[in-house]
């Protein structure tokens, strides 16, 4: 049998977002996350941590290689076909510069977090070393910047139905299709937005 203290921590663990989806109430009140999905890279009583991936960035991943200096102009033709098609996601308002690329396990290095038990996360260089020659993980998602809040802000944020929490689905998570990702996720936990009153819940 437990003691106190372990259940008190798996209930705890139990209430953290890690490794699910935030999706945006219709009457989100920031312009910068509305309609957004957000994946919950780390969640804690310290604070939160996600990238929204349903928002698209101009800048093209072999360009954003060029830009980062991990390959020349002319070496971009060489990048798999797989790696050239990524999408680069604008990831949220913090820290815009900055990247992270969201995987499956079967690619870690030693500064990859792992999120749950099918998706990392990692924000060195060296994976996009890794994607461009064809060496990097099966399915991934980059983005620019990320979305953060503080001590019991996202709970807050929560409770005052800014937002709806679902589990992640990885095929959701990595699928190509974003301009529906939004419809396609409320539609998977039941929501219907024609007939959605405005109020927020669990799904």
């Amino acid at each position: 049998m437990a003691a106190d203290g372990d259940d008190m921590r798996s209930r705890e663990a139990e209430a953290y977002l890690d490794g699910q989806f935030l999706v945006a109430m219709p009457g989100m009140k920031d312009d910068r996350f509305a309609r957004s999905v957000i994946y919950v890279c780390a969640h804690n009583d310290e604070g939160a941590m996600g990238l929204i991936i349903n928002q698209v960035q101009e800048l093209g991943f072999p360009d954003l290689l060029v830009q980062l200096g991990i390959l020349e102009e002319r070496e971009t033709t060489q990048i798999p076909a797989s790696a050239r098609d990524i999408v680069v996601r604008h990831g949220g308002p913090v820290d815009r510069s900055r990247g992270f690329v969201l995987h499956t396990d079967d690619y870690v290095v030693e500064s990859s977090m792992q999120v749950d038990n099918r998706v990392c996360l990692t924000a060195t260089v060296d994976i996009l070393r890794a994607i461009s020659t064809g060496r990097g993980p099966d399915r991934a998602l980059m983005a620019l910047g990320y979305a953060g809040w503080g001590a019991g802000q996202l709970e807050g944020e929560i409770a005052e139905n800014g937002w709806l929490t679902c589990p992640a689905d990885s095929d959701m998570l990595f699928d190509a299709d974003i301009d529906t990702k939004y419809e396609r996720i409320l539609a998977r936990i039941g929501v219907n937005l024609v007939h959605f009153s405005g109020t927020a819940g669990h799904a």
